[in-house]
């Protein structure tokens, strides 16, 4: 409409040759300013067009938001419904089993007293369960220490006797043995290397035996020597005064080896006893001249010293 005005004064000016320079410049301003409203509504009009998609899309939304909102109206009631009918199930349920509940938790409370006393003696038990395999450890470690001791000694022992069977090897089949047993040593002298009947002097034969197992008592000097005497069971018949009886002749003799043995300055005195055992040890029996012979004899015992596995038996 705009558009056609302006054509038609275009027109009229075109035509009209008397028609002023200024009227012409008017209008020609005016046609510029009727362009521009015409592109302003040109824009307007678009963004109306937008506004109206908007709109479209809005209701869309809206549409599509009220359908949600009534499923969701829908399942709220639905499950409004539901927890009606589970609170009053819960209800029924509890008030049916109100009493019982009641035995049970007082049942509960005596359960749990039992079980924190059961718990309280458990601890207890522990702890002396510990205590007990604490004491077991200590006791095994002494065991242990202790049979590394005595597995030691049983070692030196063993060295000993084979120390004094190598001393003594030129008296083999002369009356004299060797043997360990019990954790000792024992080195036997028949009466027939040492002494004469009836006598407790030591022949020259007999003093070299007990003067080397002397020179292997000085080069271990913490051994214990227990000399005994023993005679068979024929009354001594020798000298009244100087001998009284088997018991006083075996104890002179034994003594009679101490003596010896004492000669040698390395051996300890404090280590050595002399014994009379008399007729009351023998080997074999005294029916026969070959019992009576084994039964005349002297016995070297060798003892390791003991008072450190003593110690350890009585901490143990």
């Amino acid at each position: 409409m705009i558009k056609k005005s302006l054509l038609v004064l275009l027109a009229i000016a075109l035509t009209t040759s008397c028609v002023s320079k200024k009227i012409f410049s008017d209008l020609e301003n005016k046609y510029t300013e009727l362009k521009k409203e015409r592109n302003a509504l040109a824009d307007e009009n678009e963004t109306l067009k937008n506004v109206k998609k908007e709109a479209e899309l809005l209701k869309t939304d809206l549409e599509k938001t009220k359908a949600e909102r009534d499923k969701l109206t829908t399942d709220y009631a639905a499950s409004s419904n539901n927890l009606k009918a589970l609170k009053s199930a819960y209800d029924a349920l509890e008030k049916n089993s109100g009493e019982a509940l009641q035995s049970n938790l007082g049942k509960n409370r005596e359960l749990l007293a039992q079980l924190e006393a059961k718990e309280k003696a458990l601890a207890v038990e522990k702890d002396r369960l510990n205590k007990l395999n604490a004491d077991l450890k200590d006791r095994s470690d002494r065991v242990n220490e202790l049979e590394g001791l005595i597995a030691s000694k049983e070692a030196s022992m063993k060295k000993l006797k084979e120390t004094l069977s190598k001393s003594l090897k030129a008296f083999e089949g002369k009356g004299l043995t060797i043997q360990q047993k019990d954790g000792k040593v024992y080195v036997s002298m028949e009466n027939k290397l040492l002494f004469e009947s009836g006598s407790w002097a030591v022949g020259a034969e007999g003093k070299k035996a007990v003067v080397a197992v002397g020179k292997v008592l000085g080069d271990n000097p913490d051994i214990s020597v227990l000399i005994e005497g023993h005679t068979d069971n024929d009354k001594f018949a020798g000298s009244v005064g100087q001998i009284e009886n088997n018991w006083d002749l075996s104890t002179k003799r034994a003594t009679a080896i101490v003596n010896i043995i004492s000669e040698n300055a390395k051996v300890k005195k404090e280590n050595l006893t002399a014994a009379g055992r008399g007729e009351y040890s023998p080997l074999m029996s005294n029916d026969t001249p070959e019992g009576k012979s084994k039964n005349r004899r002297i016995e070297i015992i060798l003892t390791p010293k003991l008072d450190e596995i003593s110690k350890m038996l009585n901490e143990i």
